[in-house]
């Protein structure tokens, strides 16, 4: 597990233009909830997307996978936890969901995100040290 520093829960409680006809929350929701707790996350660092543009870099999300264990449906309540897996080469966030009055285990998946310069547009091979000072670590 990661610093304690860098890893926040939120919950949510899916709303009814979430679900399909079945009741169950259609397959791209989960991306907006990882989102969701995703920004939650990162102002908790203080970095998130004002802070990345203002800083000269933009972040764009490379790679997501998203594994899907059990549904979610309409009105159930699930917890989203996220944290901050890598960030020496790229900005990895883990999540998982999980229903709140169980904890059973729903959803699980992560997103990895790089800095590209703004001013060239150029991707760096190497997280930038706004990044570690917002982490708290030296490089």
């Amino acid at each position: 597990m990661s610093d304690p520093r860098w890893q926040t829960e939120i919950t949510i409680e899916v709303p009814f233009h979430d679900v399909d006809m079945m009741g169950i929350v259609w397959h791209g929701n989960y991306a907006r909830y990882f989102e969701i707790a995703r920004c939650a996350l990162l102002d908790q660092i203080d970095y998130n997307y004002l802070q990345m543009k203002d800083s000269g870099y933009a972040w764009p999300v490379i790679d997501m996978q998203i594994r899907y264990a059990r549904p979610l449906t309409f009105q159930q309540r699930v917890k989203v936890r996220a944290w901050i897996a890598e960030y020496e080469n790229r900005l990895k966030i883990k999540f998982e969901i999980r229903d709140e009055a169980t904890g059973e285990r729903l959803s699980k998946g992560h997103t990895s995100q790089v800095a590209v310069s703004m001013p060239d547009g150029e991707m760096c091979f190497a997280s930038p040290d706004i990044l570690l000072q917002k982490l708290g670590v030296d490089r």
